[in-house]
């Protein structure tokens, strides 16, 4: 969310913008709008908009679990998996866990992460989910139901798997161009 100037006022605009990652795992622009609201309305029509641009054989959208985008990727990428980006995962849970086992937490859910093989991605979740069950059921509840959206990144080459399980090089990507507009 950037702030605009529009008829004479300052509004709110949500900048929305995908990037894709080419057969050879380096990452690509493929679309910046301007759109008033992140509604699934403004998904849709932004994502129709790359399709009618040329844009084909998604395999695999990584993003934030916006019930209107993830809407809009089901409706326009037929075919396409659906990533949940585990660090949005994370934030959306830490509700959920007292802050003192914030860092406990997120260390051991990196770990699953930090496997070698998508054999080992699945045990290693399976044993982080039953590490934290007995202290914080709700959060390894959530875990075990996300199981596979945070992993679709495993049926990609292991070379791409940095660029795909997060979003947050776009992320940093976005808070660049917020932090250059907020100066204007």
């Amino acid at each position: 969310v950037v702030k605009c100037r529009e008829g004479g006022s300052t509004v709110n605009v949500c900048v929305v913008h995908a990037v894709g990652v080419n057969k050879d795992g380096f990452r690509e622009s493929l679309g910046l709008d301007v759109v008033t609201s992140e509604d699934g309305a403004a998904w849709l029509a932004f994502i129709r908009g790359l399709v009618a641009r040329g844009l084909t054989g998604v395999k695999l959208v990584s993003s934030d679990a916006h019930p209107g985008l993830v809407d809009a990727i089901a409706s326009t990428l037929p075919g396409a998996s659906w990533q949940r980006c585990r660090t949005h995962f994370m934030r959306n849970r830490w509700t959920r866990v007292p802050k003192s086992a914030q860092s406990f937490v997120a260390a051991m859910v990196r770990t699953i992460f930090a496997q070698p093989d998508a054999a080992h991605v699945r045990s290693q979740l399976a044993e982080v989910t039953s590490m934290l069950a007995p202290k914080f059921a709700d959060v390894a509840a959530m875990v075990d139901d996300a199981t596979e959206d945070l992993l679709a990144f495993t049926a990609f080459p292991q070379s791409h798997w940095r660029k795909t399980w997060s979003t947050n090089p776009l992320e940093r990507h976005t808070g660049e161009i917020k932090s250059r507009t907020n100066v204007v």
